[in-house]
């Protein structure tokens, strides 16, 4: 009899942040497999028998390909285990959700996906902003700064990104940053926008640097990349 997966949005990574859906599918987990950003103290909720199976992707760093992780889900709910994908943030959002679902569903293996707190809100909070305000802020827009081979995605939409009036997040810009600044400036976009690097949220050794498009732009330039990280930028993002 097949098992079943449950896609559990980890939140930034501090326990107190998951939902209670989220700490009852963990308790009960038989094997799970992690993100790099959702390994620590999360996995404290594990039963001391469950397995535990790192499959994080890290960028610049060795990480199992994608349809290697699609097959350890199906190999273990095809033996009947009770099993956590537990995903960075929230499931849905830059986590290759689609992919393993598909893999699931070719097989006839059941699932339930468990929203997690997006990186995006996280940081928001920490830095005690909101990512709305009315009149000036009045969308908010989610984009990868890179794509699978490392760079700076192409076909970005740059009139959006360049909106003066929304508030924009940057999902994983660190090495790209300085690149896609520079577009986003040719489009319109002042280089005097505020901008938030917020690192390693929600953790001991969490960091928000308040700055400017521009000013980011030219640290991130010789930054170290690999503390994870998302900027914000707009017009809530000086606090």
């Amino acid at each position: 009899m097949s098992g079943f997966v449950s896609f559990v949005g980890s939140g930034p990574g501090d326990p107190e942040l998951l939902t209670l859906r989220a700490m009852n599918r963990l308790k009960a987990a038989e094997a799970v497999l992690f993100d790099d950003l959702s390994a620590g103290p999360i996995l404290d909720l594990v039963p001391a028998g469950a397995e535990l199976i790192a499959v994080g992707k890290r960028a610049g760093r060795p990480s199992p390909k994608q349809d290697h992780v699609s097959r350890l889900l199906v190999d273990y709910a095809q033996g009947g285990a009770r099993v956590v994908r537990l995903k960075a943030g929230d499931p849905g959002v830059f986590g290759r959700l689609e992919e393993e679902i598909t893999a699931l569903r070719q097989v006839g293996i059941g699932y339930e996906i468990v929203p997690g707190i997006t990186a995006a809100a996280a940081a928001a909070a920490a830095a005690g902003i909101p990512l709305t305000r009315r009149l000036e802020a009045r969308r908010v827009q989610f984009v990868t700064g890179h794509d699978v081979t490392g760079g700076l995605p192409e076909g970005l939409n740059l009139a959006a990104l360049a909106d003066p009036q929304a508030t924009t997040v940057v999902f994983m810009p660190k090495r790209t940053f300085a690149a896609l600044a520079a577009l986003l400036v040719a489009a319109g976009l002042p280089g005097t926008t505020p901008a938030l690097l917020a690192e390693n949220v929600s953790h001991p050794d969490q960091r928000l640097t308040r700055s400017t498009v521009a000013g980011l732009a030219q640290v991130l330039e010789t930054a170290d990349a690999r503390a994870p990280g998302l900027i914000l930028y707009g017009p809530l993002a000086d606090g």
